[in-house]
């Protein structure tokens, strides 16, 4: 089976999704600009060093021609050299464009996403030999029909906590591809210790998630291994109430389960999700949840990957190098996560531009670039 190595190109702060690019121009193309050196300067160290591990592996079939050390300098320099700040800033133009062309967004399998597609895989085509390939997926969205309820009873105290599209007022998101449901009353709520990612956390809650409804905090494993587990101790309804370890994790997230999720699925704010908590571990019983979600599904609509091989390296060892290419609803994605598709090409390009020459050694290894869809919707 081939030895596949990946780099996931993903801006590391996701706090500008709900800024308003037109508004904030200048700052965000600043800050993006400043996160596609950053991925593009990550990225050849990583395929420098990769290559010189393999490089020093012994080859019975063939003398060294060039010692690794050499290797090491001219790849670091050379293929550092040739990628150019404005080439990284005209993609992130043209992606810019492309979504001020389609109503101002690039969202999976909406035009925006698609013409973005289209202009990287021209792109790749027309300026790269690599070996370029689309693969058209379709994925099911799922709306909700009307805003979704949750309501708290403490102590005997009722809140009908708030539902906005303002992370910083709204109590809490409803999760993508969440299961609807309509509670008849009041559920009570069980918290699982830990983070909820092992059968102990769910086995040593204290009181059986099987038919209430389950408190679990963000961390430590995939939202997807929390609502598995959940599934699997039939909770009624999983919430999922954000860490608090810093500002910007205070919150509510709009986030996403798999598409075979069977659950009703919310994500709390850290002071709400921190007040069920303390609030059942001083009385068990003392919190009880009625949940209204009523999900419309929708069609399935095409997405896409893109991948660009090179023609040369072994096949049996790849790397790949990724990133996704699809924006939220709420803008045209330029930082999340047009940084990473802009630094993702200009390093694909500028490394077929050094592989046309003879000075610069082709690598053992196969590389592979992939801009991939879907991403924010939870396939990624």
């Amino acid at each position: 089976m081939p030895n596949i190595g990946c780099i996931q190109l993903e801006e590391n702060n996701k706090i500008l999704k709900n800024i308003q690019y037109k508004k904030f121009k200048v700052p965000i193309l600043g800050i993006t600009l400043i996160l596609g050196t950053i991925i593009v300067a990550l990225s050849i160290v990583a395929l420098v060093k990769i290559n010189k591990k393999l490089h020093q592996i012994p080859d019975k079939s063939e003398k060294p021609i060039i010692s690794s050390k050499a290797i090491q300098q001219s790849s670091d320099s050379i293929l550092g050299a040739s990628i150019h700040i404005d080439e990284v800033m005209s993609y992130l133009n043209e992606f810019q464009r492309i979504a001020t062309a389609n109503n101002g967004i690039r969202a999976d399998s909406t035009s925006g996403f698609h013409a973005t597609m289209d202009y990287i895989e021209n792109y790749l085509t027309a300026n790269t030999n690599y070996k370029v390939t689309k693969a058209i997926f379709r994925v099911r969205s799922a709306a909700l029909a009307r805003i979704p309820i949750l309501m708290s009873s403490i102590n005997g105290t009722i809140t009908n906590h708030s539902f906005t599209t303002t992370p910083s007022t709204t109590d809490f998101y409803h999760i993508q591809y969440t299961a609807s449901a309509n509670f008849t009353d009041y559920v009570e709520l069980t918290v699982i210790p830990n983070f909820g990612c092992s059968d102990d956390d769910w086995r040593n809650a204290s009181a059986s998630a099987s038919g209430r409804v389950a408190l679990v905090k963000r961390g430590n494993c995939t939202l997807a291994e929390k609502a598995t587990l959940a599934s699997k101790y039939n909770a009624a309804a999983l919430l999922i109430y954000n860490d608090g370890q810093s500002p910007n994790r205070m919150a509510p997230m709009f986030v996403a389960l798999n598409e075979s999720n069977n659950l009703p699925a919310l994500f709390l704010s850290y002071q709400v999700g921190q007040r069920f908590a303390d609030a059942s571990r001083m009385k068990p019983g003392n919190v009880r949840i009625l949940i209204n979600i009523v999900r419309r599904n929708e069609s399935t609509s095409p997405s896409a990957n893109i991948c660009a091989d090179t023609p040369t390296g072994d096949v049996t060892q790849t790397i790949v190098i990724g990133s996704h290419s699809d924006s939220v609803t709420a803008g045209s994605g330029i930082n999340d996560n047009g940084s990473g598709s802009a630094a993702n090409l200009a390093l694909a390009v500028s490394l077929a531009r050094l592989f046309r020459t003879s000075a610069y050694a082709k690598y053992k290894y196969r590389v592979r670039f992939c801009w991939w869809g879907a991403e924010e919707l939870g396939l990624l």
